[in-house]
């Protein structure tokens, strides 16, 4: 029997904090059922305002970026459409991500701004979340250096959005074995 949700682990990499004032620079992605089927791409920024330490996490040049991204609406259009062709038309597409709430606001934001839909609708999970309530500890314990020390071997996340996207899904699949949910 087919699930009723695919999830979808999702990663941002951005110019600054919010989707108002900063520019979304790279989307990867994957299935957490299969980290191999992926969707990963960088979009021209929608303007020039970066936090420089949020371009140093990232390594992205809003310059390169302006000449080589692709348009924000032909970016989210091929998300979109990656997403259409890996989910079953019958499966809901479940957003995942570590720290949901910062990929999520930016995700959400030009899905509408620039398609005027969101095919995840309101569905985000966070796996920061589901680690607290899965394993009983504290919001200061959901970081990713203990989550990595006890699901990765202590690898951590490099921000690039697509490997960061795959690790999360490792992440979220090994916390789902744990719950027996899967």
């Amino acid at each position: 029997m087919k699930p009723l949700e695919a999830y979808v682990s999702v990663d941002v990499e951005t110019a600054g904090p919010n989707p108002g004032l900063y520019s979304l620079l790279s989307i990867g992605a994957c299935l957490v059922s299969d980290l191999q089927r992926t969707f990963y791409v960088e979009l021209q920024p929608v303007n020039n305002d970066a936090l420089p330490e949020a371009l140093a996490v990232s390594g992205l040049s809003l310059v390169e970026l302006a000449e080589h991204g692709l348009p924000p609406a032909e970016a989210l259009t091929r998300f979109e459409d990656w997403l259409a062709n890996e989910i079953s038309p019958d499966q809901k597409p479940i957003f995942v991500a570590f720290n949901a709430p910062f990929d999520w606001m930016f995700v959400s934001d030009y899905f509408h701004r620039f398609l005027g839909r969101n095919p995840f609708g309101h569905a985000a999970l966070d796996v920061k979340a589901f680690y607290m309530g899965l394993t009983g500890v504290r919001w200061s314990e959901t970081g990713m250096s203990h989550v990595a020390a006890r699901y990765l071997g202590r690898r951590t996340l490099i921000h690039h959005a697509l490997r960061d996207a795959q690790d999360q899904a490792e992440l979220f699949q090994k916390m789902m074995d744990e719950a027996a949910i899967l």
